[in-house]
């Protein structure tokens, strides 16, 4: 008898144990950092590459995550600043990570830039933005904004529009486009082609009425809208206001629903953008990169979300960076994942085929690239060009 007490108190202990389940312990997520202009200026495609990110991340760990950990983007706000996302950048740095991602507009990439100059890998989002070939830890999304000039300057010159106008920012992207401007039409192929007025402001001016007039009184066939962000609506309203109905053509940074949406009541009757095949599915060949495509519309359709240049930013770069510790695992070195990076080839993504080797620091070349144009009727950007720049017929 002088053990029941025992016997019950054991059998408390049994039925206790069984009876409450046992506690799962949640993997750590794997923190990828990235710094973005969700506020101010590039806050247009910081918030797209924002959402984009958030649905690549659903994604990626559906498919078992990093090492059977859940990724996730650890996202900051740079306020489209590059004292700040400088800041944030020494912050993140503290933390010794293997890749940081951001931020999204050239001058701000340029300025983070020194604080790598020994790793880790910096991926920014801009396609103005050119690290050099020489082993250095930037890369960048995308098509360069070179290449994608060479395809928009073939698609022009096979329009038959010979007589370019430029109006540029004087800031690090309109520099940069006008310059890669300039090299595509010294090419062989487009001698015929000439620059009938050259403008220059500051993206802070409210009002370009003067470059506008110079442009009116040029001859011009065509305007190539050289800037990023407000700056851009700055220069369509002045176009509009002086009653100027040429073709206008920009960056694929512009191409976003935000703007057309804010422009909406002085977009010019032809809106043309230097951008990438897969932009318009419907002009893509049969194949990888049309399949990565399908994948990708159906993943931002799911999410009620029309995609479009920010979010393309973002896309292939994430699945690129993931792919990369999914091999290398979660503990790769910067070292391992620049290795990894240089030597990727044959990933079909929206962007085109990748094959770093053939296109340093970005993967992809002008046969990737593609014209597309607003078509205000459907409200959505429709292929203009065939990959690689000529008209679709």
């Amino acid at each position: 008898m002088k053990t029941q007490p025992a016997l019950a108190l054991l059998l408390i202990v049994l039925v206790t144990t069984v009876a409450i389940p046992r506690r799962t312990v949640a993997a750590d997520p794997f923190d990828i950092n990235v710094i973005l202009p969700l506020t101010g200026g590039g806050a247009f495609l910081g918030k797209s590459e924002q959402i984009s990110l958030g649905v690549a991340e659903e994604r990626i760990n559906s498919a078992g995550g990093i090492s059977g950990r859940p990724v996730h983007f650890v996202i900051q706000d740079d306020e489209t600043n590059a004292q700040t996302a400088v800041q944030l950048l020494n912050g993140v740095l503290a933390k010794n990570p293997a890749v940081v991602m951001g931020s999204t507009l050239t001058a701000i990439c340029g300025a983070m830039a020194p604080l790598v100059k020994d790793g880790p890998v910096l991926w920014c989002f801009s396609s103005a933005y050119h690290p050099g070939p020489d082993g250095g830890w930037g890369y960048f999304s995308g098509i360069s904004s070179g290449d994608s000039t060479v395809g928009t300057v073939r698609y022009t010159r096979e329009r038959g529009w010979r007589k370019i106008a430029v109006i540029a920012s004087n800031d690090a992207t309109g520099q940069d486009n006008e310059h890669v401007l300039d090299q595509a039409l010294a090419l062989p192929e487009n001698a015929a082609e000439s620059i009938v007025a050259r403008e220059h402001f500051t993206p802070s001016d409210i009002s370009v009425a003067a470059q506008v007039a110079h442009i009116k009184d040029s001859g011009a066939q065509v305007v190539f809208a050289m800037t990023t962000g407000p700056s851009f609506g700055t220069i369509l309203r002045g176009l509009a206001d002086a009653g100027i109905t040429l073709p206008v053509v920009s960056s694929s940074a512009n191409e976003t629903f935000a703007q057309m949406k804010a422009y909406a009541s002085f977009l010019p009757k032809e809106l043309y953008f230097s951008s990438y095949a897969a932009a318009a599915p419907e002009a893509l060949p049969n194949g990888p990169v049309k399949r990565a495509e399908d994948v990708y519309q159906a993943a931002f359709r799911a999410k009620g979300v029309q995609p479009d240049t920010g979010t393309n930013q973002a896309w292939d770069a994430a699945f690129i960076i993931a792919g990369a510790f999914q091999k290398l695992g979660a503990n790769a070195t910067p070292a391992q994942v620049r290795a990894y990076l240089d030597g990727l080839h044959g990933f079909a993504g929206t962007n085109g085929e990748y094959d770093f080797r053939a296109y340093p620091k970005h993967g992809v070349g002008a046969n990737w690239s593609g014209v597309q144009k607003w078509d205000p009727a459907t409200q959505a950007f429709v292929g203009a060009s065939q990959p690689g720049g000529a008209p679709l017929k």
